[in-house]
């Protein structure tokens, strides 16, 4: 299948054809010609599946037509949990939009509120906003939902675990009622279904595959080490195996300033991107990371939805996450469009319980290697699919 058979006019199939894209993926190929039609989706996609692009185009197929704003209107709305991620989604819409006279922009916390206001007052077609900054927008009356055609809620099910429920119900009052409905998530919870009922009417559901981010393309392995051999190991592999990339992930920012300096004691520079950074400098190392000016990056699971970088070669799980979702979202960084990618992941004895929950969620075991120069002195057990912790059983 290609991209001319899902209905898609030649100036957005020549946009897509100049990023590179021949062929769709499933969940492009299944969602375009569904949300073309009017109906309303529920869709369960993992990252690195190109759900951005299934629900961009023909958002922008539809407004492919001659329509005057008024001010301080908007046509399409699209929620998303992160900064880093409305940023990721506008920088796609402008790229498959380039060829149409339609406007989009991006709508977060942490800049200027009047410099936002001002670009809405002769209105947007889309606007990709994180809920927090929308209702600011709203409750200042810096824009209207009356001309509303399409809500997108992105990463539902990490919106509702960053706690945003209340907003976006406070956000969807404000809404007509008459709209198209497109609600993705990586994984549907039960949290998720409740928000969909509430939001959706008679949704067409649209399902990937549970195991979908353990694509092929993307080599899994993992290295047992000590808490405090991490950095030395690191160290060891990015310049033993001459290593041009990698995204770090790590659990606190505190740590992550820690590694960027253990790094850089053994002459390899790296940056760190957390919370605790300002919006412009994050925005600006991200930059730096995806043009290759920063080589390393160590960032806490902030990141781990909002980078989209085409060629990404490495992830490194540095620390491993709490949840088994959260790996997935991390390896689902590299791998992507096809490309081939590769996950490492650092585990130590303390991290058995993590393991098995992911080995579980992934449903295959994942690759050990072993390097002489560090042994381990605590051994991390073969983890067992069905493993149920004690506090659980």
């Amino acid at each position: 299948m290609s991209f001319s058979t899902l209905g898609l006019s030649p100036a957005i199939l020549d946009a897509v054809t100049e990023l590179g894209y021949s062929e769709p993926t499933d969940i492009q190929s299944k969602a375009i010609p569904v949300i073309l039609s009017g109906k309303d989706v529920v869709a369960a996609a993992q990252t690195g599946t190109g759900k951005t692009a299934s629900f961009v185009l023909p958002i922008l197929e539809k407004f492919n037509q001659d329509r005057k704003l008024r001010g301080k209107r908007i046509r399409a709305l699209i929620l998303t949990p992160t900064r880093e991620l409305a940023v990721q989604i506008e920088e796609s819409i402008a790229q498959y939009g380039k060829n149409l006279e339609l406007s989009s922009m991006a709508m977060y916390g942490g800049t200027s509120i009047d410099e936002q206001k001002q670009r809405l007052i002769w209105g947007v077609d889309i606007v990709v906003a994180t809920p927090g900054r929308l209702l600011d927008m709203a409750h200042q009356r810096a824009l209207h939902f009356d001309e509303l055609e399409v809500l997108v809620l992105d990463e539902a099910d990490r919106m509702l675990d960053m706690g945003f429920i209340d907003d976006i119900n406070k956000i969807i009052e404000r809404l007509p009622h008459k709209r198209q409905n497109l609600l993705f998530s990586a994984t549907i919870s039960e949290e998720v279904r409740s928000l969909a009922r509430r939001t959706i009417h008679k949704p067409v559901e649209i399902s990937i595959g549970k195991n979908s981010a353990s694509k092929p393309n993307i080599e899994q392995w993992l290295v047992t080490v000590d808490k405090d051999k991490k950095s030395a190991l690191l160290s060891h592999l990015i310049v033993e195996q001459d290593w041009q990339q990698a995204l770090i992930f790590i659990e606190t920012k505190h740590g992550a300033a820690k590694l960027v300096s253990q790094l850089e004691k053994r002459g390899i520079q790296a940056e760190s991107i957390h919370s605790g950074r300002t919006q412009a400098v994050r925005e600006q190392i991200l930059a730096d990371f995806k043009s290759g000016k920063i080589k390393f990056l160590v960032s806490t699971g902030i990141a781990a939805r909002g980078i989209d970088i085409g060629e990404l070669s490495r992830v490194v799980n540095y620390d491993l996450p709490d949840q088994a979702d959260d790996y997935i979202h991390r390896i689902g960084r590299t791998g992507r469009a096809g490309a081939e990618g590769e996950a490492i992941s650092f585990v130590a004895k303390d991290n058995f319980r993590n393991l098995c929950a992911i080995e579980s969620r992934l449903g295959h075991i994942i690759e050990r290697k072993e390097f002489a120069e560090f042994p381990v002195r605590k051994t991390v057990p073969i983890s067992i699919l069905n493993y149920v912790p004690k506090n659980k059983r």
